[in-house]
């Protein structure tokens, strides 16, 4: 059934209804995030609003079950109905993949009595609402039913909520400790469980219950949707509470801004709000600076705060107020959400600092106000392992800037080759221009004449030698310079960068590793010391062994069980590993390894589990970001540079995605990492469980495709926070925000690599961990099947896509099907021709192990070929071209 999406300037789309197919009403608004809609839907924030998600891919993980927790309280869901008067998506999957969930989001709306509509071009409606001074007012009206029948409403004007409040008093955990009186006024469930896992009592009551605190520790004010100010009594019975020997108050969103105005603040209703995962807060008086979720569409006055109330944190970009404190009594409150769901966890920290201080209060403990235990709690957290510093001391203590550096040298990659090509010219590139910004001398080691970076006029001196110790030590020797950049020249420059501390060349000239320190770098590289410091953190690491013989291997792979992943130490694109499932394969393997390198790391195979990888960035300062997330078509046992690469990723809950967020950070953190690095996750396709693969401690490929996916200049920056500067000072040029800040795509990237291996007679064509593609294409589109046509079609000009003809369909075509369990460079023309000739979805996963999701999506592509060959003659009537 078709539909109109209207709004209140006249403006008119048409689209697809699903879900409940309904006439409706709202406040119209979007929201940024590129995951978590089921936890959107059902915040009571989105009450009487239409809502627009930005991000143009919506419903491919489904939706889970209504299953609660040991206490009670719903697992996938912050409320028990979805609260959104109806949504907005550019495309709704039509088949979903994900273990935990149990329907598809259009049943799951249907059954709720919610409409949607897609095929709507998100991106011109947002810049519509954005354009609007005082919101947008919209409604979704189904077809056959009269424009002007269905009436504008605005919610506003209503005690929004009085609508989506509790009507009793409901209690969790009731035997724990401290006892919190929560006020809701609209609660997520993420904050109820946030307080009650760290061991409160909490006493829920309505959003206008009396507020008595005799028997209680502590308050906390939810979030909720609406004019904060049709909520007068909850106000005046905050404010009651505000006096000198007052217990502490926390509120959040709503609850920040009703204790605003309960403190005499005033507030005021934003142009369009912000909404979405990734908002940046600086706090007082500091450079760090935090992402966060938000859903608010007012905001609190900051000039209009009394006397001893000061702003606690403020948004980076639009410098709005994210939070208010009292200066020496125990009360504060934030505009965004710390308990997340859906969006980042790093400010979730601020539960336990309310629970500290309520308990302190309790045992007549003043101690220091909230901004200081929060700088305390962040100093304790951005200390490094030992050995692993780098300049974070020297840089937190101001004593550095990028004018002490006057000349340095940057590694480039090894010869061209397999493994090290244009991807590190880009990166070098990048780190020249960003020293050139700051008048520092560049001297550029790279033996690869046809390269950007080694154009004259770039750098300010190039020398065209092998990265080695031997010649990079000459070249120190020649121009002395003071700091020296590792992270730019792959695997090589790393491995030379180690060998030049081995050596003391370092010391001897005193040039600084700029950046990532030699100890981070060691840390990482060398498996065994990274195991150990990744069970410090409580973090998993793929079971396995770092080995320094063939006996040692033995031992280790019958001990591990077969079959296993045989990978070189300090190894260039997974040079000389493979998979072992008999001992005489492990033998050959590690005998090949170890004429590379003394270590090898024997690991516990898990092909067949989803590959992820996120972009990291960390300041001196110990802000830090990522960047880009990426999924692998391709399952784990491919390299990622033989893979399929999807960003940002299609098949991640926000459950999933931001717990590897968070992994990601704590990591990049524990080994004190200055700059940009790569890890990669194994994620468990059936339940939730991951392992960390490796963590690249420099730019990779991977890095160039981030930085080109998401318009994020990472190299630019890597180079300019090696310098010391920090996140929060740095500017996008593109967007002129601050570079402390994560893209939120409304488009979709695939990238595609490129094999050669036609050249080579005695070459396998099996792909594998070691990678053997000579470069990769990437492409932009707003559906999968449209980036992923575009890059099949760049990566051979004689290709004209997913084309299920490539491969003819005979008797041999049995033996073909095996390309489909041991893959080839030309296994997706396979796959092309599988599902052409009737294979099934759940076949061709059961074969490749490649998640149904992105196999739907590539069955699309065939049936609408199928189609389209079903037309005899060469005029094509409208509903083709609209499909």
């Amino acid at each position: 059934m078709f539909g109109y999406l209207v709004l209140d300037d006249g403006t008119v789309y048409k689209g697809t209804i699903f879900g409940a197919e309904k006439s409706i009403s709202g406040e119209i608004v979007f929201q940024t995030g590129m995951v978590g809609y089921p936890e959107s839907l059902t915040d009571p924030s989105y009450h009487a609003q239409i809502l627009v998600l930005t991000y143009p891919l919506i419903g491919n993980y489904g939706v889970g079950p209504e299953e609660k927790d040991e206490h009670g309280i719903l697992k996938w869901f912050e409320s028990d109905r979805i609260w959104a008067a109806g949504l907005v998506v550019g495309e709704l999957s039509d088949k979903y993949s994900h273990w935990s969930s149990t329907r598809s989001l259009s049943d799951w709306l249907k059954a709720s009595g919610i409409p949607g509509i897609q095929g709507i071009d998100t991106r011109d409606l947002t810049k519509r609402i954005r354009s609007k001074k005082n919101g947008c007012l919209g409604k979704i009206v189904i077809e056959g039913t009269p424009l002007t029948d269905i009436k504008f409403i605005d919610p506003n004007v209503r005690n929004l909520v009085a609508e989506v409040s509790t009507k009793e008093v409901k209690v969790y955990n009731p035997k724990g400790s401290p006892k919190i009186l929560f006020v809701d006024c609209g609660m997520k469930n993420n904050q109820l469980r946030c307080l009650v896992q760290r061991g409160a009592a909490v006493h829920v009551v309505p959003w206008n219950h009396p507020l008595d605190l005799k028997n209680f520790d502590g308050l906390f004010l939810s979030n909720g949707p609406g004019n904060p100010d049709l909520c007068q009594e909850t106000i005046q019975n905050i404010r009651k509470l505000l006096q000198p020997d007052g217990k502490p108050i926390f509120g959040i969103c709503l609850g920040h801004q009703l204790l605003s105005l309960a403190a005499g603040a005033k507030t005021y209703k934003m142009e369009y709000g912000n909404r979405g995962h990734n908002q940046p807060c600086i706090l007082l008086d500091t450079k760090r600076c935090c992402i966060t979720s938000q859903n608010h569409g007012f905001a609190v006055d900051t000039k209009s705060l009394p006397n001893d109330w000061l702003p606690l944190f403020t948004n980076a970009n639009d410098h709005t107020n994210e939070g208010i404190f009292h200066s020496y009594l125990p009360f504060f409150s934030v505009q965004f959400h710390p308990e997340h769901c859906a969006g980042p966890q790093d400010l979730e920290f601020l539960f336990d600092l309310f629970i500290e201080l309520v308990l302190d209060h309790k045992n007549d403990d003043i101690g220091p106000v909230i901004d200081e235990r929060i700088k305390m709690y962040y100093q304790k957290q951005a200390a490094p392992i030992a050995g692993c510093e780098c300049l974070v001391d020297e840089y937190q203590q101001g004593d550095f800037n990028p004018s002490k550096r006057k000349k340095v040298i940057i590694l480039g990659s090894g010869g061209l080759s397999i493994g090290q090509a244009g991807e590190f010219d880009y990166s070098g590139s990048q780190a020249i221009k960003a020293l050139k910004e700051e008048n520092i001398i560049s001297i550029l080691i790279n033996p690869n004449i046809a390269t950007v970076q080694t154009s004259p006029g770039l750098a300010d001196k190039v020398y065209f030698l092998p990265i080695t110790s031997h010649y990079v030590a000459e070249v120190i020797k020649s121009e002395r310079p003071d700091g020296i950049l590792l992270t730019f020249g792959g695997q090589t420059a790393l491995n030379c960068g180690i060998e030049l501390q081995k050596l003391g060349i370092l010391q001897k000239f005193n040039v600084k590793v700029l950046g990532t320190s030699i100890s981070s770098i060691v840390n990482t590289e060398d498996r065994k010391l990274f195991n150990e410091e990744l069970v410090k953190i409580g973090e998993k690491v793929i079971p396995n062994a770092a080995v320094y013989n063939v006996d040692e291997a033995v031992m280790a792979a019958k001990k591990i069980g077969y079959p296993v992943l045989v990978r070189t130490a300090y190894a260039l694109g997974g040079l000389g590993s493979g998979f072992a499932h008999t001992e005489d394969k492990l033998r050959a393997l590690v005998n090949q390894a170890l004429a590379r390198s003394p270590q090898v790391l024997i690991d516990k195979s898990l092909k067949g589990w989803k590959e992820v990888e996120y972009e990291v960035v960390r300041d001196a300062y110990d802000n830090c970001i990522t960047v880009c997330n990426m999924e692998n078509v391709d399952p784990l046992g491919i390299h990622t540079g033989e893979s399929i690469v999807v960003a940002p990723s299609q098949t991640l809950t926000n459950q999933e995605y931001n717990k590897l967020r968070t992994t990601a950070i704590k990591v990049v953190r524990h080994f004190g990492i200055v700059g940009e690095c790569n890890i990669q996750y194994a994620l468990n396709p059936n339940l939730q469980e991951y392992y960390i693969v490796e963590v690249n401690a420099r730019l990779s490929r991977s890095s160039a495709l981030a930085s080109k996916a998401t318009g994020y200049p990472l190299a630019f920056f890597a180079a300019k926070l090696a310098l010391g500067k920090s996140l929060l000072e740095l500017r996008n040029s593109v967007t002129t925000t601050t570079a402390c800040f994560e893209p939120s795509l409304d488009y979709c990237v695939v990238k595609i690599p490129r094999w050669d291996l036609m050249k080579f007679p005695h070459v396998s064509t099996k792909i594998g961990s070691s990678m053997k593609s000579v470069g990769e294409v990437m492409a932009i589109g707003r559906k999968f099947e449209e980036a992923f046509q575009k890059a099949l079609r760049m990566v051979e000009e004689n290709v004209v896509g997913f084309d299920p003809y490539l491969k003819e369909v005979n008797d041999e075509f049995l033996s073909l099907l095996q390309e489909l369990e041991h893959p080839t460079d030309k296994r997706m023309f396979v796959v092309a021709a599988a599902l052409k000739n009737g294979y099934s979805v759940q076949k061709l996963h059961e074969l490749t192990d490649i998640d149904s999701w992105f196999l739907y999506k590539l069955k699309n592509i065939i049936d609408f070929q199928t189609y389209l060959e079903g037309f005899r003659s060469q005029v094509f009537i409208s509903k083709v071209f609209i499909r």
